[in-house]
């Protein structure tokens, strides 16, 4: 019998102690991790019960072990089902491999979010090296943080004396994709070692280049599995056929957890129909608009197919070979890629792929693999998805997306190892494909003579299919709920993305409006197209400046031939994102000047300063993990900490000062203090360079805080500039693009038109210019509210500039000022769309004239 010192441990928290056997899950009540107690606290920091050594910290801060010097451990678990919170609601205190004394602060949680957001808010205490307890509690069912209320004893196992069972060869099983949403955490891993522990062999668990011991409940949580990662069973001794037969079925089934089966390694598109197919005629399902328009159609459903490739290779020099080939081909196609995309954003996406390609850490992780012994696929399918996990468990959905450029990365290189050609079928005509998610190189490859728009369940508005289906002029969608997937192929919908709306076998009137809808409109777009070069004054004299938003020189040059009167948005940050290092000083200088000359000395040229940071965050500025991106450092406030990106970006943007009427604008700005650092710097600048004749220098409005104080905002600047899309967000406490919000998060909400109309009044108080350069300014619908708001400037989407100029000279300054005030005084958003359908606004205009 192994014995340990005894040993007193402490109450990790506060409140209400209870057995184990009432707790509701299973895996505790039965002991199956280990004994010890549970605790329903009031509390809210975890402290170590005992001294020792962090020997496990989950990365989702919602369990900790200790070990002691004798190998005492003591797994803490708060709550139940707390791993899906995804670190949500947890602050870790403590590292990895750090020395704790006994008392000493662990994690801080949030009782209230966890308490929302999970099964229980239970902590649990388990001692689960073995050894057994004693309760010193003394019966109470309150205890204090601190408060003695286990001693440990004996180890409760026998160690045998015996010879260990002779070893002979190692076996393996197949590498297996853990289908646990949330990977080996504590209860599945405890069912695994238990399991593990009915057999006699050595048994390891592998994960790449890690292998730890597959009885250790502890080990195998240091892990940290996700859903998805690949592992191997090792086992060695007599027993070790049964163990791996086992232990493999027991990993496949998800070791007791309701499970999500693993993706597989997929090529890039393979049409098929959905397994099941369920009725829902009439049905309207609802998502985000990642490309805008309405179009009618039939369902394909894309599905995935399996790639098989061998673990062991034939050779390191042959299959570095296989590697190298695969890269240099993938680089070239990409490189053509580029190409074909080069007018605007969509070129950079591709640009982007090949950094990725040529990143050095994919190679590192590969070579290593190759010279063990293992193929080329399999060498860089490991490299890839260990690097792609790393961008999908930073918590940020900017690098969530990039992960996703990176699988379609490795599936590229993957395929050309393999030497698979891209499945092709024929596709129906008005084919409206159906997918989980498609990759930018699938959606860059679309048939756009078959494909007339495209609808999934994972991606984002601003991921780079959405870009790229925008730029194709797909219609399409993200966001939808799963059962999309169950859908037939051959199934009539009718895809309405503006409105976010997908309608399964719509009606014959539904499809006839929309037919009607869409003939109009291209009437619409001719003739609007045709008076591009037109004045956008209103009927009775009121001019409003339509400009374009751009991020590139040939979206300034497209914008500047439909008639566009200069440029309200240069998203300069187009120059920092998708890159490795710093765009160097010459290139911006470049950029800039060609953008100015693009659009000419007589018009206004706004150049937003950099936005990135939190949600955009820059690869080679380093940033700590931030909890709310959206609510950190970005724009302004990281250009201030961190000046000399502000400096240099300055003075590139000065050089272009005498090729057109320059203009400079701050994003993110929220106090007063921010813009007189950031001008300050601008005069610096200006002075070193000998510039007498500062550009104007305005700020946007995107957060609440700064509309409200617009009228102290409005003497020190030249201009505002409202962007819509985040003020929306922050006024309404609604992600623009969440699943379930984005519909509710709309512009036309009443709170965000009174921010603006705060602005406005404030502005013109002070002879001050206002535009608007968020995504409401592109909106048809919206154009007689804003001038009736008294906007004087719209920044709108390249394409959409001949169609809003055109708007404004169908109206009256009169009627748009009466419309908005009534407007203002509604409830909602969605009465504001009501009242400004042209049906409404006409009788408006009506009973004016009744009245007059």
């Amino acid at each position: 019998m192994v014995t340990t010192q005894q040993l007193e441990l402490l109450a990790p928290l506060s409140g209400v102690l209870m057995p184990l056997e009432q707790v509701p899950d299973p895996v505790f009540s039965s002991r199956l991790m280990g004994d010890g107690l549970c605790i329903d606290p009031t509390s809210q920091v975890l402290c170590a019960p005992l001294a020792g050594v962090i020997s496990n910290l989950q990365h989702t801060g919602h369990a900790v072990s200790i070990t002691d010097a004798s190998g005492v451990q003591v797994l803490l678990h708060i709550g139940l089902d707390t791993v899906n919170l995804g670190g949500q609601g947890f602050t870790c205190l403590v590292e990895e491999g750090q020395q704790v004394v006994a008392g000493q602060a662990l994690i801080e949680f949030d009782a209230d979010y966890v308490a929302q957001h999970a099964r229980s808010l239970l902590t649990l205490m388990l001692v689960v090296s073995g050894e057994s307890i004693t309760d010193v509690s003394g019966g109470e069912m309150l205890v204090e943080a601190g408060q003695p209320v286990l001693r440990v004893g004996e180890a409760a196992v026998q160690v045998s004396t015996q010879q260990a069972p002779s070893q002979g060869d190692t076996l393996f099983s197949l590498a297996i994709a853990l289908p646990n949403p949330n990977g080996l955490h504590a209860r599945p891993a405890a069912v695994f070692a238990q399991a593990a522990k009915g057999f006699a062999a050595t048994i390891e668990l592998h994960k790449h280049e890690q292998r730890i011991n597959a009885k250790s409940l502890v080990a195998i949580m240091t892990l940290q599995t996700s859903h998805g990662d690949v592992v191997q069973v090792s086992a060695t001794g007599e027993d070790a056929e049964q163990a791996i037969r086992v232990l493999s079925d027991l990993l496949v089934a998800g070791c007791g957890e309701a499970v999500t089966p693993a993706a597989q390694v997929a090529t890039e598109t393979t049409y098929a129909p959905a397994p099941e197919p369920v009725q829902v005629d009439g049905a309207l399902l609802r998502g985000v608009c990642a490309s805008s328009g309405a179009v009618f159609g039939q369902v394909v459903q894309i599905a995935a197919q399996t790639l098989d490739y061998p673990e062991v290779g034939a050779g390191e020099a042959f299959e570095r070979a296989q590697l190298q080939r695969a890269l240099l081909e993938a680089d070239t196609a990409l490189d053509t890629l580029g190409r074909e995309f080069s007018q605007g954003p969509q070129g950079q996406i591709f640009s982007a792929h090949r950094e990725l390609l040529q990143d050095p850490s994919l190679l590192e992780q590969a070579y290593p693999l190759l010279a063990s012994g293992k193929s080329a696929a399999f060498s860089w399918a490991a490299a890839v998805e260990a690097n792609e996990k790393v961008f999908r468990n930073l918590g940020n959905a900017f690098l969530a997306e990039r992960a996703q450029d990176l699988a379609d990365v490795g599936q590229r290189v993957l395929k050309l190892i393999l030497r698979v050609e891209d499945a092709v079928q024929a596709l129906p005509d008005n084919a409206i494909l159906i997918a989980d998610q498609l990759s930018p190189s699938q959606t860059a490859g679309l048939d756009t003579t078959k494909v007339v728009g495209f609808a999934t369940v994972g991606g984002g508005a601003t991921s780079h299919v959405a870009i790229l289906a925008r730029a194709l002029g797909l219609p399409a969608m993200c966001g939808l709920p799963a059962h999309v997937l169950s859908l037939a192929s051959g199934t009539p919908v009718l895809l309405d993305a503006e409105q976010g709306e997908l309608h399964v076998r719509p009606s014959e009137a539904a499809v006839a409006a929309l037919t009607a809808k869409r003939e109009q409109q291209r009437v619409r777009q001719a003739r609007d197209l045709a008076h591009a070069a037109l004045r956008a004054d209103t009927r009775d004299g009121r001019h409003i400046e339509v400009s374009a938003n751009i991020a590139s020189l040939a979206e300034a040059e497209q914008g500047m031939s439909l008639g566009g009167e200069g440029v309200g948005l240069l998203r300069s940050e187009f120059l920092y994102l998708e890159r490795s290092s710093a765009p160097s000083h010459d290139e911006q200088i470049a950029t800039y000047s060609a953008i100015a000359r693009a659009v000419g000395p007589d018009y206004n040229l706004v150049v937003r300063t950099l936005d990135v940071g939190g949600d955009k965050p820059l690869a080679y500025v380093p940033m700590e993990p931030e909890a709310n991106p959206f609510l950190g450092m970005r724009g302004v406030r990281l250009c201030l900490e961190r000046p000399e990106l502000l400096r240099e970006q300055f003075s590139a943007i000065l050089a272009s000062a005498d090729l057109t009427r320059l203009h400079i604008m701050l994003p993110m700005v929220t106090q007063v203090s921010e813009l007189r650092l950031a001008r300050q710097l601008l005069e610096e600048q200006a002075q070193r360079l000998g510039i007498t004749r500062l550009p104007k220098l305005g700020i946007m409005i995107e957060v609440p805080a700064a509309a409200l104080m617009a009228d102290v905002f409005a003497p020190e600047v030249d201009f505002f500039s409202i962007g819509t899309n985040d003020l929306t967000q922050y006024t309404l406490a609604m992600d623009r693009d969440h699943p379930r919000l984005a519909s509710q998060a709309d512009s036309f909400h009443p709170a965000v038109l009174r921010l603006i109309a705060t602005t406005v009044k404030a502005a013109h108080a002070h002879g001050k210019w206002v535009g608007v350069c968020g995504a409401l300014a592109s909106e048809s619908l919206a154009v007689p509210l804003l001038v009736g708001l008294g906007v004087d400037e719209l920044s709108v989407s390249v394409p959409l500039i001949p169609t809003i100029k055109a708007r404004v000279r169908e109206l009256t300054l009169k009627d748009c000022q009466v419309l908005a005030q009534q407007v203002l005084v509604l409830e909602s958003a969605e009465q504001v769309r009501a009242a400004l359908q042209p049906s409404h606004a006409a009788n408006v205009a009506h009973s004016l004239v009744l009245e007059n």
